[in-house]
């Protein structure tokens, strides 16, 4: 399946916001509690309740960024 590239934008974002997310509530929860038990089900629920804020951010601040960096390089 391909998706047509006028969605491109949108999927960067999503894939971006997601990966970032798993990382990242990864290492926070393993820093603040440790490997238990019962970490996959606490990872999954911090990513479930984090992606939500994450994707609008990537997909808002993206752009922005892509500017800036073509501003400031040559």
């Amino acid at each position: 399946m391909r998706i047509p590239a006028r969605y491109s934008p949108w999927l960067f974002s999503a894939i971006l916001s997601a990966i970032m997310v798993c990382v990242v509530t990864a290492f926070v929860l393993l820093m603040s509690q440790g490997f238990s038990a019962t970490f996959g089900r606490q990872w999954l629920n911090s990513c479930l309740t984090t992606w939500p804020i994450a994707f609008p951010t990537v997909a808002v601040v993206a752009p922005l960024v892509r500017r800036l960096v073509a501003a400031i390089t040559v």
